[in-house]
């Protein structure tokens, strides 16, 4: 078993230094109670809500960089594991909206946001160019999305298939996004049979205020814990690795059984490979 926290916190805008102070300190407080592996929120180490290209690129990092650096210390001291939002800037001008996980021997891996909405600094960052992917962290293998992307069940889907027992999912959900909070998760962790951690922040933001509803939920698709509320908070959750493996349910043997690998019909499914230019609806035609 693995204890998981998501913590749903506070952020200021280009406030490195204040926000890992601010992501360390939960960080000691979750591992004392027994967390293993921590899921912070979307951009949670400089915030989201920047007006320009110009104002984020000053806070865009690289992967490995200063503020890698500064979690993987944390994390070797404290003997855990981390997912964390920020921006990854290359090639000059080029932005990324990215989530790290972080573990005891430093940089496990990164993940670029695939589904831009036009929205806070996603309006001026790139689509994520990386594939899909998991890793191990520690006994649990860890896939990550970034927020919008909860929404666009493929992501998820191909995770699964490479062997995800636990997605885990930064966000800055505001206003609107309460059926994100309250359906989708739920829905995700039920169709792939995993866990599924959606970690959003609280506060206010350049004029945009955030929902908090962080959940964790269950590889049947159950609500493990959950903050419907804007407060700051820690969730906590048993993440057992085997029953999210374990793709076969049999709820009577021989007369109501369900696999969510084997009753798959990927033969049916090429339409969504196909260029979304060939798509039935083209959206601002």
């Amino acid at each position: 078993m693995t204890t998981i926290a998501a913590v749903q916190m506070d952020v200021s805008l280009g406030q490195v230094t204040q926000n890992l102070r601010a992501i360390i300190r939960r960080m000691e407080a979750a591992v004392q109670q027994g967390a293993q592996l921590l899921v912070y929120p979307e951009c949670a180490v400089c915030g989201y809500c920047f007006d320009s290209l110009g104002a984020a690129l000053k806070f865009g990092e690289s992967i490995p960089g200063p503020s890698t650096a500064v979690l993987s210390e944390a994390c070797a001291r404290l003997d855990c594991y981390a997912v964390v939002g920020m921006l990854e800037r290359v090639e000059g001008d080029r932005l990324y909206n990215a989530a790290v996980l972080i573990g005891p021997k430093g940089l496990v891996s990164k993940y670029r946001k695939a589904h831009l909405p036009f929205l806070g600094v996603d309006r001026f960052t790139s689509p994520g160019d990386r594939p899909f992917q998991t890793d191990e962290a520690g006994s649990i293998r860890v896939g990550m999305n970034i927020c919008y992307d909860a929404t666009f069940p493929e992501a998820a889907r191909v995770m699964m298939l490479q062997g995800a027992d636990l997605i885990a999912l930064p966000t800055n959900w505001p206003p609107g996004s309460e059926a994100a909070a309250n359906y989708v998760i739920n829905a995700r962790a039920l169709e792939n049979k995993v866990y599924y951690a959606a970690v959003n922040r609280v506060g206010e933001e350049n004029g945009f205020e955030f929902i908090g509803c962080s959940r964790i939920c269950g590889p049947n698709g159950q609500t493990l814990a959950d903050a419907p509320h804007r407060d700051e908070v820690i969730l906590f959750a048993e993440i057992d690795p085997t029953l999210a493996r374990q793709k076969h349910i049999v709820r009577v043997p021989k007369k109501h059984e369900i696999h969510r690998l084997r009753d798959r019909r990927p033969d049916l499914y090429q339409a969504l490979v196909t260029s979304r230019s060939q798509g039935r609806f083209h959206g601002d035609e």
